[in-house]
């Protein structure tokens, strides 16, 4: 979905009605990218079930995926609008508090800016 005229309100608040969507798309937006492994730890779930829900929001066109060797990392599609990045902003600062848990253990795995990867060693691209 590149067409930014198909990002209606409907839309993404479709996309981000499940809890466990809402969390990873903010986790993403805050942290600028995570891969399957730190949103399995940050959100306490399976890994079938995280990889379920990003698939989601790939549809949507909330997120793009990059594979770098065997970990894929997402990270919010360039294309979305400005509207939808301020109001994850929005929700980010206005609501903290209900993210803080999971903040805090992506963070304890990666540090504060992602400075670490938990998944294993990074392949470096061609």
């Amino acid at each position: 979905m590149t067409d930014t005229l198909a990002f209606t309100p409907i839309l993404i608040f479709k996309c981000l009605a499940d809890e466990t969507r809402a969390r990873m798309t903010l986790l993403i937006a805050r942290q600028g990218e995570l891969c399957v492994c730190e949103l399995t730890a940050a959100l306490e779930l399976s890994q079938p079930k995280i990889s379920r829900h990003l698939a989601q929001l790939r549809q949507c066109g909330l997120l793009e995926d990059e594979r770098r060797g065997q970990w894929v990392y997402y990270r919010l599609h360039p294309a979305l609008p400005d509207w939808v990045r301020q109001m994850l902003d929005q929700v980010l600062t206005a609501h903290g508090p209900w993210l803080q848990a999971n903040i805090e253990r992506v963070e304890g795995l990666c540090g504060p800016s992602g400075t670490t990867n938990p998944c294993g060693p990074q392949v470096a691209q061609a």
